[in-house]
């Protein structure tokens, strides 16, 4: 296995991180990396927020679901779905244009996505630990205004970086699902139960399906968050719809 893909098979989720500051160097290649990920059109369809400030750390922290490490990690950025620069371009050049729709904000999350994957990635090779917070989508008014978000740019993403403890650096990867259970041939088809559960005992023997289940849909699906998050992306949608 070459180095990048053992890279990638090696990668985890790190939350916590050593009492230890990125170099700027290291900073700035983390970012031109994720510059250098594919994009539609080579427009660069995303923005990228380096957060330096600590209360804007401090702020993230708490709408994000309440999670110390954020404000603590080293490097934090967020990422967003960015449809006003060009916007922006084409009112300049005085370009026949229209407001932008929910495909194109489809397309500025997939440019964002990948921009955060390659950050990942160059994270990943300079022995840095980094993680995906997902809360980032919570609280539209709350990050809206602390970020200064325009009403045509959606924070997709957030991840934080740093060197991860020693307790995180030994702690096992989660083992993932199996290749026969994520790749459908040609066209989708639903798993059926008996499927699912064989799924399901691959990656978690120790535990009952159905107590799983129920607990984990109770803890995460149904959780107050996830109500939350749902109710913040359907703001952050409503310029895209016309709404």
């Amino acid at each position: 296995m070459n180095p990048i893909i053992q890279s990638l098979f090696d990668r985890k989720s790190v939350r916590a991180f050593e009492d230890r500051p990125i170099s700027e160097e290291d900073r700035n290649l983390i970012l031109d990396a994720a510059i250098q990920a594919p994009t539609a059109g080579n427009q660069a369809l995303y923005a990228m927020l380096d957060i330096r400030d600590q209360g804007i750390k401090d702020a993230l922290a708490v709408s994000c679901d309440n999670q110390p490490f954020i404000a603590t990690a080293p490097m934090v950025l967020v990422f967003l779905a960015d449809t006003r620069r060009w916007l922006d371009c084409y009112e300049y050049a005085g370009a026949p244009h229209r407001k932008p729709e929910a495909g194109d904000l489809v397309i500025a999350c997939e440019d964002a996505l990948i921009a955060a994957q390659n950050a990942v990635v160059a994270a990943q090779s300079l022995r840095l630990g980094s993680c995906y917070i997902g809360d980032i989508l919570e609280n539209k008014e709350d990050v809206t205004r602390f970020l200064h978000l325009d009403e045509y740019v959606f924070p997709v993403a957030m991840l934080v970086f740093g060197y991860p403890t020693a307790q995180q650096r030994d702690r096992p990867k989660p083992k993932r699902f199996g290749r026969d259970y994520i790749v459908h041939k040609d066209t989708y088809s639903r798993l059926p139960e008996a499927r699912l559960r064989s799924m399901f005992r691959d990656v978690h023997p120790e535990h009952d399906f159905d107590q799983f289940m129920n607990a984990f849909c109770k803890r995460k699906y149904m959780s107050d968050f996830a109500v939350e998050l749902s109710r913040s992306v359907r703001e952050y949608l409503k310029p895209f719809l016309h709404k």
